[in-house]
């Protein structure tokens, strides 16, 4: 096994794992950075439509109130409360043609309709320029609010943005220093391996050269489970006596072996005699039962023609003498002679 090439993949795994976490972690605080800006721009987006909304809220109560409408009379639930009668006197501005109260030429208030008249138009007009005036100031109001909160949300991610840069260039920092001592934890473990394995070497040399196996003792194949028992990678072969012994064994177990051929044969034979002692007696006890069948046989033939030979005689007597007396007419007659 190549120790040094596992051990230089097992760096470049730890090298490759840790430049890859780092970039996750990169990533990460990347996408945790735009996650903060993406809450600040919705933050300030729901800010903005809040403090819109607020504003026409304040300003439809403030300067668009129901009362102030032209047509709020029409609608004006309070209507029947601040209703007076149809004339109060000849000068009520409230007599109109349509009441036959006053007639065409009689215009007695013509002055004071106009003037109040006048001075109504100029309300509005000033009522509607303090609107206006009030709807800029608060337009400009808000968008300065707009501005300062932008203002300040730019600045937030400006400084956002200088702190994961200074992160950055501290991770690649930490980073190239860690490499950096990797290397050169590498280069000495390297060096210090090479000691090692020529260092291994020349003891594997010396102990090889000293050993039982360029030695040749007969003594290293004996197993440590009994003399018996052999050690296959440092056996060197049997010696003359256990060649002897094994040939002696093989003998006896060729002798053993006829022994029990011979005995076979012997006992097949005893089973084939009796086999054929057993075909016999069978054969007679079969031929014997052949002729009790057939015995049998002839008594029970007998016995059907003798009883064929009385069933002929009772038929040939019931037809002659018992069914021979027929009825005539006159026995037929003597039934169905009644109304019953």
């Amino acid at each position: 096994v190549d120790k040094d090439a596992l051990d230089t993949q097992v760096k470049d795994r730890k090298i490759k794992e840790a430049a890859e976490k780092a970039r996750d972690e990169e990533l990460a605080n990347e996408m945790k950075q735009n996650d903060k800006i993406m809450c600040m721009l919705e933050e300030r987006q729901k800010n903005d439509i809040r403090n819109i909304n607020k504003a026409i809220s304040e300003f439809q109560k403030n300067f668009q109130k129901p009362e102030t409408r032209r047509e709020f009379d029409l609608s004006d639930p309070q209507a029947l409360k601040k209703d007076r009668p149809a004339r109060l006197s000849d000068n009520d501005p409230r007599c109109t043609v349509s009441g036959l109260q006053k007639f065409m030429g009689e215009d007695l208030n013509y002055d004071q309709r106009m003037k109040f008249q006048k001075e109504q138009l100029r309300e509005w007009s000033l009522q509607q320029q303090r609107d206006w005036k009030n709807a800029l100031a608060d337009q400009k109001f808000a968008d300065h609010l707009y501005d300062k909160s932008r203002i300040e949300l730019d600045q937030k991610t400006m400084e956002q943005q200088r702190k994961e840069e200074e992160s950055r260039r501290a991770v690649c920092a930490a980073t190239k220093d860690f490499n950096r001592t990797q290397a050169a934890e590498l280069a000495e473990r390297k060096k210090l391996e090479k000691y090692q394995k020529m260092k291994d070497d020349m003891d594997e040399i010396s102990s090889l050269l000293q050993g039982n196996l360029l030695s040749e003792n007969p003594e290293q194949a004996v197993s440590s489970f009994g003399r018996h028992r052999v050690i296959t990678d440092r056996w060197k072969g049997m010696n003359q006596d256990q060649l002897m012994a094994i040939r002696y064994s093989q003998q006896q177990q060729v002798l053993e072996k006829l022994r029990l051929k011979d005995e076979e044969r012997r006992r097949d034979a005893e089973w084939d005699r009796q086999s054929i002692q057993a075909a016999r007696a069978q054969l007679v006890l079969e031929r014997h039962q052949q002729r009790q069948n057939r015995e049998r046989r002839q008594v029970l033939d007998n016995i059907n023609a003798e009883l064929s030979q009385e069933q002929k005689s009772k038929n040939i007597y019931l037809k002659e003498e018992a069914y021979s007396n027929f009825p005539t007419g006159q026995y037929y007659a003597q039934f169905n002679t009644t109304s019953r």
